[in-house]
């Protein structure tokens, strides 16, 4: 990984037009077989300006985006960037009051979100309401097929095709680094949701530094871009990423990991990234005799990957034939997304790897106010170009995650406990906020959760803290079983590997099995539920 980057002072769009000036013919985006061409995706996103600029979008204004992977997200995107204006980038399943309290919060009067959710949208306070369809660039027979499924009543909004057919002025891009890109959310694990401001530089600082981290790519690469454009992996990574070094990015409106093995072996690309829990089911799949010579990178983020599943994966990718190997990363969205990665060739594991370029991390006592040695236990900080302007109408939150040191630098405190080693490798722990206190004992849950998923039965797991009047808190343990597996037997060995590998303080007092384990709406495990279902056990 280089050290250090030189990055461009422009816009989003800047940035990709330049990719499509050098590969006018290349592949930009795939989406049902579809291929558009940087040539013409430039195109569209120019007539998509104008005709937004005819609504009166100047500079700075905040506008609503409610739509999964499409050629429109990525069209209107950049679009609302070559205008200067804020993409408030929203999940189209978020329930109606989280749709009002989105737009209350960054001021959205604009509104570009799918059909399917057209009746969600009635009441809102906004002045345009623009109803997008994913099957405009479908073939026909999904096209109809689509039409049949969704049975869309009749309405008085703008479409997409009455919005790009609306004249307006040509649009000149005069974006800069600093200024306002997107909106991104939290997950939403603990407290009300927070709206994350990112920048032109952010965006565009991480693409450069994805591309140096990964080390391979090169035009032409195939991407399968399932995590969702409304995250931080999804955008930066999977769309601006790929169009930054002139890749093709395979789109999809709707994904299930169960699928991920089948769309694998239909797309053959070149590129796999995403979460933990799309590999778990990658896990539990029949590959047969399916051959992964194409594939090259496979990037894990979002979540911790446990070190028993990466070995299985590992395994699974070389006995198929593919070179990668599963390389893990991590950040977060107030960084857009990952900022640290696995180098391809290191084999420290466990390790979430080295900071990107330009990127500094600190292992840090904040009872001290001082960076700890190498080995010692705190909680990762990091600055660099990446880093968010802050929270949205929130300065006390803001204050607390962007502190500026002795040193003079600003460093954003993620709220995660790790270490760094020697040879300045990151090793991620534990989410602050999920330690369990126990008779004044610290207890991580993410080590009981690495001990339970290595018994061969289990799927997937969470450990959460159960309140206590004497205790404080106790340990729960979800767990997820694999197919045909005995609840019974199960927990017995469950309770025996945690006798061998867990402290007798920190052994969990219950196993509750799930089918599934409940997720936010961007695919992490939904810890405050599963608190919220402990808690309703003992009122019980």
């Amino acid at each position: 990984m280089t050290r250090h980057l030189e990055y461009p002072d422009c816009s989003l769009y800047g940035q990709i037009a330049k990719t499509a000036k050098a590969y006018p013919d290349g592949c930009a985006l795939s989406y049902y077989g579809r291929r558009i061409t940087y040539r013409k995706l430039i195109e569209m996103i120019d007539r998509c300006g104008e005709a937004l600029s005819s609504l009166h979008i100047q500079k700075g204004d905040s506008v609503a985006v409610i739509l999964p992977n499409m050629p429109q997200t990525v069209i209107i995107f950049y679009a609302l960037n070559k205008l200067g204006a804020v993409a408030n980038m929203i999940h189209p399943l978020s329930a109606r009051g989280e749709i009002e309290y989105h737009l209350q919060l960054s001021g959205s009067k604009v509104i570009l979100a799918l059909d399917g959710i057209a009746e969600k949208l009635e009441g809102l306070s906004a002045d345009t309401i623009i109803i997008v369809s994913p099957d405009s660039f479908m073939p026909l027979p999904l096209r109809i097929a689509y039409r049949i499924r969704i049975k869309r009543e009749p309405h008085d909004r703008m479409d997409w095709h009455a919005l790009m057919q609306q004249s307006g002025a040509p649009v000149t891009d005069m974006g800069k680094g600093a200024d306002g890109a997107a909106v991104l959310y939290t997950g939403g694990t603990t407290g009300k949701p927070k709206g994350i401001l990112l920048t032109n530089l952010n965006f565009n600082a991480l693409a450069l530094q994805s591309m140096d981290a990964c080390g391979c790519l090169l035009p032409g690469d195939r991407v399968l871009s399932v995590m969702p454009m409304f995250h931080g992996f999804g955008l930066g990574v999977c769309i601006h990423t790929v169009l930054t070094f002139g890749g093709t990015a395979i789109l999809l409106p709707r994904f299930h990991p169960k699928e991920f093995h089948r769309l694998i072996a239909k797309y053959r690309p070149n590129v796999i990234a995403g979460v933990p829990s799309i590999y778990e089911y990658l896990l539990r799949s029949d590959l047969g005799k399916l051959k992964l010579d194409f594939l090259k990178v496979a990037i894990s983020g979002g979540d911790s990957l446990a070190v028993s599943t990466k070995r299985q994966l590992d395994r699974i990718l070389r006995q198929h034939g593919s070179s990668a190997r599963i390389r893990e990363g991590y950040g977060l969205t107030e960084c857009v997304t990952g900022s640290c990665l696995m180098p391809q060739e290191s084999e420290k594991e466990g390790s979430i790897g080295l900071p990107y370029a330009d990127t500094e991390y600190q292992i840090y006592d904040n009872q001290h106010q001082t960076a700890l040695p190498p080995g010692e236990l705190g909680e990762i900080i990091l600055r660099g170009p990446t880093v968010m302007q802050g929270y949205l109408q929130n300065p006390e939150e803001t204050a607390q995650a962007l502190q500026t040191h002795a040193d003079g630098h600003t460093w954003l405190h993620t709220g995660d406990l790790g270490c760094m080693d020697a040879d300045g490798y990151i090793y991620f722990k534990q989410r602050c906020k999920r330690v369990i206190v126990s008779n004044g004992y610290s207890i991580y849950p993410q080590a009981i959760e690495n001990a339970i998923l290595s018994c061969p039965e289990v799927s997937a797991c969470a450990v959460v803290g159960v309140q206590d009047p004497i205790r404080g808190q106790l340990v729960q343990a979800f767990v997820v079983l694999k197919e045909h597996a005995a609840t019974e037997q199960t927990e017995q060995a469950l309770r025996e590997i945690c006798r061998e590998q867990v402290a007798v303080y920190a052994l969990p007092r219950k196993y509750v099995f799930l089918e599934a384990l409940p997720k936010t709406l961007v695919g992490k495990i939904a810890y405050s539920q599963l608190e919220a279902m402990s808690s309703e056990e003992e009122d019980t």
